[in-house]
């Protein structure tokens, strides 16, 4: 199938990688009939999907059923009113309609909005207001259908709304009833450009309010590299990546790269993260390549490892922050296998990563992925040193690469501040070694300059996190008024270390931030918490920590 996209799908090291990569994008591209629909016919028998609940119920749906019942799916939509260009937000955590509403709106050229599950009604008619949302299918839980429920007054262009159950609320369609009795799709006739908006993604919002971001009908295309190479999957790959739906990793990890190599997406419909269900899955569903965040790495390598049947794994791969040395190779020892990092945003696909003809570097994200034209940048736009801290910009001049967002969606002023001149700006901030790998800084607003000092919060975090103490950290900055600012890092402790919080083990971790890294790093102040504020992907909200210490500084005068 790559063939049709890829002028060469083999490579033996990253000079050929970087002189061959070179895609071909037909006209009028719609990833649900151009692969999925094509698969239908090439291989309709090969399971594309395998859903699993921890109950050990599981479902798996060949190409062919795909095909048969996205059509389905879309004459029902259609039914419902749902045309070309409408706005839709799917809220469907990780239940199975997630992927057959996807592709049915695909089929349509409806543009899809996944969100969360964990929306408040707020965030529901903050959404609904910016992206005009004319339909909502959601997951029918008590918590979602009261949130929407709730947003509804204030949504006045949501024209419909969809539930797959188990609760149907009055003035919900109900999916499943209805869905069977739609008549059959027909594939309608517009041509649809790649230029069109097709997905549009909520930022997860580390600072300020989500951004919208829109993706064209090309957009699935630049996710081949992430899962034929990335992922190094094949036909008969079973590839497992945690995220939730509503986080752009499951565009990269669970619904297009996977598919362009037939692969078979596994699902773990799972209400919270444990991670000891989730070795029991990769055990008992044979997965053979695993995609986490490096939150979830971090909780693994204090399981008992050893424990399970892990001998069908043979490819890990890890995106969404910086990756922890001491966690790479604590799960190495474990497993024997390298986690294999990748760094990308909502408005990219992956832009550095470690494909399987590079060695990794413990923490490094790896090389620039030719498939964008990567530039290190200082403030005032000129390229940076090695070892030298810049920001990492995507060069445009000569076009958008494949994969990179079209627009801040109804927000060109937003747009035109990431990206103008022929640059866009990710606000990442990240070194090159003189191998050319580059290392994770932190975001541009995170990084804490303290006594004339320009200090990375990852690099503090990654010193942290070698003390067998501390399970999660965050660096931040906190105004002094003889330094500027101090670091401080607010960690959650394993818990066989929580009756040893205080002034102590404090003492005890400084020293040996000081002992791992320069000294003038470590942190003067550090507070224990039980939890850290995250996204909904995963990412550390390091700003609700500012935040957080601001107010509190302000009620102590």
């Amino acid at each position: 199938m790559i063939e049709r996209f890829l002028k060469q799908t083999h490579f033996t090291d990253n000079e050929d990688y970087k002189r061959n990569l070179q895609f071909t994008v037909p006209e009028n591209f719609n990833f649900a009939y151009d692969v999925m629909d094509r698969w239908a016919e090439e291989a309709p028998d090969d399971v594309a999907l395998l859903w699993a609940r921890e109950n050990g119920e599981h479902r798996a749906f060949t190409f062919r059923e795909m095909k048969e019942l996205t059509d389905r799916v879309a004459g029902y939509f259609v039914s419902l009113g749902i045309q070309r260009d409408d706005m839709v937000m799917v809220i469907l955590k990780r239940r199975y309609e997630f992927w057959l509403t996807v592709l049915a709106l695909h089929k349509i050229g409806a543009i899809v909005i996944p969100a969360t599950h964990m929306l408040t009604s707020r965030d529901i008619v903050y959404r609904n207001n910016k992206a005009d949302i004319k339909a909502i299918i959601c997951v029918g839980d008590e918590y979602v259908v009261e949130q929407i429920e709730n947003a509804m007054p204030e949504s006045p262009s949501v024209k419909v709304l969809v539930s797959v159950g188990p609760i149907v609320p009055q003035g919900f369609h109900d999916w499943h009833k209805e869905m069977p009795q739609a008549k059959p799709f027909v594939r309608p006739d517009f041509v649809n450009t790649n230029w069109d908006i097709m997905l549009a993604y909520f930022t997860s919002g580390t600072n300020g309010e989500p951004k919208m971001v829109g993706h064209d009908f090309t957009y699935p295309i630049g996710h081949i590299v992430t899962g034929a190479f990335w992922h190094n999957l094949h036909r008969g790959s079973i590839h497992f990546t945690v995220a939730d739906t509503g986080w752009g990793k499951a565009a990269w990890g669970k619904l297009y790269g996977q598919w362009f190599v037939g692969a078979t997406v596994f699902v773990l419909d799972q209400e919270r993260f444990h991670a000891q269900r989730l070795l029991q899955a990769i055990e008992r569903y044979k997965i053979t390549s695993f995609c986490a965040p490096p939150t979830v790495y971090r909780y693994l390598v204090h399981e008992d490892i050893a424990a399970y049947d892990l001998s069908s794994l043979e490819w890990c791969t890890t995106a969404g922050e910086a990756l922890n040395p001491s966690v790479f190779e604590r799960f190495k020892a474990a497993t024997g296998i390298d986690l294999h990092e990748g760094f990308g945003q909502t408005e990219t696909t992956m832009t550095l990563g470690t494909m399987p003809w590079v060695k990794p570097k413990p923490g490094s994200m790896g090389l620039p992925n030719p498939q964008y034209d990567i530039a290190l940048l200082r403030r005032d736009g000129t390229p940076c040193d090695d070892n030298e801290n810049g920001e990492i910009c995507v060069r445009t001049d000569k076009g958008k690469p494949i994969g990179l967002f079209r627009e801040y969606f109804g927000d060109p002023e937003l747009t035109r501040q990431v990206w103008h001149d022929g640059i866009y700006h990710t606000g990442d901030v990240a070194y090159r070694d003189k191998d050319g790998y580059y290392w994770f800084v932190g975001r541009t607003d995170d990084v804490i300059k303290s006594s004339g000092y320009r200090i990375g919060p990852f690099e503090v975090e990654s010193a942290l996190m070698s003390h067998p103490s501390v399970v999660e950290c965050a660096i931040t900055g906190v105004p002094d008024e003889f330094r500027g600012m101090v670091v401080k890092a607010t960690i959650v402790l394993r818990e066989d270390w929580k009756a040893r919080a205080g002034d102590d083990l404090i003492k005890e971790l400084q020293e040996h931030v000081k002992r791992t890294t320069a000294p003038y790093k470590y942190p003067r102040i550090i507070e224990f918490v039980e939890a850290l504020p995250k996204t909904i992907s995963g990412k550390i909200r390091r700003v609700e920590i500012r935040e957080r210490d601001a107010e509190n500084a302000s009620e102590n005068g």
